[in-house]
């Protein structure tokens, strides 16, 4: 079904009239089913996520329209046990976006989720998917010129039509930089980067728990309580782990890290007393240089 067939039978419910319409900034994708509202915008979360990973084995839930659990995998199957780890019980009612082809023994493994969209699927994927009526979306663009498609941030409002240019920040090496007395290891820095690539498209007030590049906790827009619920939904596997948050944290933030064992906090900016507070507690931090809220 291709887009120029698509209707859209309502809105986010169902006493709203909702439409959706081609235009020069729109990806090349089918699907096998009629979408919904509600699944375009998670699709467009989740192919938002996904393209930061586009060269590897990468996997993605999005429940409702919230990042519920990301993970790099050896394989793409790989990947797919981590998030499944990382968030079991969103798993069960998420949209799967996968970074590379779809083959009959992954899909398998999702014969109780409800959509699946990757760049490709076998043959036997297909015919699997369409014996258990799963809705699969193929995405025909190249995820690597994905971002090419990102188009301005538009909110019609009564005070007025808000217009910004989208969110295509990347890290820089000027400005990416430990400020702190303890040094991150290797693998530490890669699942930083990794759990900033993910707050960078979560609602603002973003934490990110990961660890081994599979994340553990995703809270968001919950403003002074984000670190103490994704700590606490993280539990044990925040020992040692990354946290990134797209805004700066205060010292009771900093705290709820060290008793959650936290190894290292990436965040955009941090004074001396965060500094210093982060040395007691031998966490390292990074810092960004810019803050990148979604709101």
């Amino acid at each position: 079904m291709k887009l120029e067939d698509l209707k859209i039978e309502y809105g986010e419910n169902n006493y709203q009239n909702a439409y959706i319409e081609k235009n020069d900034k729109t990806i090349d994708y089918e699907t096998s089913k009629e979408l919904a509202y509600v699944d375009i915008v998670a699709i467009n979360k989740g192919l938002n996520v996904i393209s930061e990973f586009f060269d590897v084995n990468a996997v993605v839930t999005v429940s409702g329209v919230g990042i519920c659990a990301v993970a790099l995998g050896k394989s793409l199957e790989d990947a797919l046990l981590k998030v499944m780890d990382s968030n079991p019980i969103d798993f069960m009612s998420a949209t799967i976006i996968c970074s590379t082809e779809v083959d009959s023994d992954f899909a398998k493994k999702l014969k109780n989720t409800n959509k699946i969209v990757a760049p490709k699927f076998t043959k036997n994927a297909i015919e699997f998917l369409e014996t258990h009526d799963i809705c699969y979306v193929t995405i025909h663009t190249e995820l690597k010129d994905y971002k090419k498609f990102i188009s301005n941030d538009i909110k019609v409002t009564p005070l007025g039509t808000l217009v910004q240019t989208p969110n295509v920040s990347e890290l820089n090496k000027d400005t990416f930089k430990v400020v702190s007395a303890t040094k991150p290891s290797v693998e530490q820095i890669e699942d930083a980067v990794f759990a900033w690539k993910i707050a960078k498209h979560a609602n603002s007030q973003a934490i990110v728990i990961a660890k081994d590049l599979k994340t553990s906790a995703i809270s968001q827009g919950l403003h002074s309580a984000s670190v103490e619920f994704a700590l606490d939904y993280s539990c044990d596997m925040s020992k040692e782990a990354v946290m990134a948050s797209d805004m700066g944290i205060t010292i009771h933030d900093l705290n709820v890290a060290a008793q959650g064992r936290i190894g290292l906090i990436i965040i955009p900016f941090a004074d001396n007393d965060l500094i210093k507070a982060a040395d007691k507690f031998n966490i390292a931090i990074i810092t960004t240089g810019f803050t990148n809220m979604l709101y």
